[in-house]
């Protein structure tokens, strides 16, 4: 079986730190690097818009030597009818693996548990697990390999980006608050199974409605829309009901000296964040968005050095061995 990556969950912690390692390396280059995907192809579906998703799938496709297929779902024909499992059989044949930004998660287990070759989150309305791989590895290059910072999440806790820093805070011992308006806290079944793990692992994980308790002494900032695609009916009452969990100086006053502010864009500024701080001296929104292109990078290529590695354990088991016998029907010893 390929190995996937729909979720971070599907990742055990040594692997987590494998891939943040493997982003590093990525954006220093060096041998192994460019080129190593020679020969294969990668098809990239986006069902949705996407900027930074399908620019970093493109160029890391590029510079490992891949060739890249671009795919508007729409125009598949999974929209005309056929089921997910056949496409997942038939993209089998063609690519190497599938790079895919859909809607529901549910679409991205069907196709998989039916491919042969390694499928990609890359955004889906359930989670978005290479963004948060993505920003740990920005995280790490600022304030060290080992450092728990407290990295205070304001707004929707309840999108796919807030999910995911739920599992990934969990499985790797983070210092997590979310901050949300009332009703718009994370989805109950994964806030428990977080805190479950963090029970395990030593996490900290803190879910309030005060986002002045979230931002206070965090080094991190972290900021996402308030409205995002498929939720612009809900325009009017969502900018309503977050307007005091918006990322200003006010409130990177109250975090640490030394906090920098994330977003994983895009953002509609003057609502969730202020221009003066995007652009201000603490923002590493823009280092943030280039590094979306050395984990697409590292998971392009984890993915298919997982793919060889159990490949050639498959081919290396011992069959089992039939002994010659004699003319007599002995056994030749």
């Amino acid at each position: 079986m390929p190995r996937h990556l729909l979720s971070i969950r599907d990742l055990t912690r040594a692997e987590v730190e494998d891939l943040l390692a493997l982003t590093d390396k990525c954006r220093r280059g060096g041998p192994g690097i460019s080129g190593a995907l020679k020969g294969k192809s990668v098809a990239l579906i986006f069902d949705k818009p996407s900027t930074r998703t399908r620019l970093a799938c493109e160029v890391a496709c590029a510079r490992l030597g891949a060739s890249s297929v671009t795919i508007n779902g729409a125009d598949l024909q999974i929209g005309r009818g056929e089921s997910l499992e056949d496409s997942g059989r038939v993209f089998s044949q063609f690519v190497d693996a599938v790079c895919w930004r859909t809607t529901e998660q549910e679409r991205l287990t069907r196709f998989a548990t039916a491919a042969s070759i390694p499928v990609i989150n890359m955004l889906s309305d359930f989670e978005h697990p290479c963004q948060i791989l993505s920003d740990l590895a920005v995280l790490r290059r600022r304030f060290g390999q080992s450092a728990k910072i407290p990295i205070a999440f304001i707004g929707d806790g309840a999108n796919n980006v807030s999910h995911s820093w739920l599992m990934a805070a969990a499985r790797l011992s983070l210092d997590l608050r979310i901050a949300a308006p009332q009703g718009y806290e994370p989805r109950p079944d994964i806030l428990e199974n977080a805190r479950e793990e963090a029970a395990r692992t030593g996490a900290t994980i803190m879910i309030t409605n005060d986002p002045i308790k979230a931002a206070r002494g965090a080094r991190c900032l972290y900021s996402d829309v308030w409205v995002s695609m498929g939720q612009d009916g809900e325009r009017e009452s969502r900018v309503a009901k977050f307007r005091g969990y918006q990322i200003n100086s006010g409130m990177l006053s109250v975090a640490a000296a030394d906090a920098v502010v994330m977003h994983c864009l895009p953002a509609h500024r003057g609502e969730e964040i202020t221009s003066e701080v995007m652009d201000g001296p603490q923002s590493i929104v823009f280092e943030q968005a280039q590094g979306r292109l050395y984990n697409a990078m590292a998971v392009l290529l984890w993915s298919s050095r997982e793919r060889a590695e159990k490949g050639k354990s498959a081919a290396g088991k011992p069959g089992k061995k039939h002994k010659k016998k004699n003319k007599k029907g002995g056994k030749r010893k």
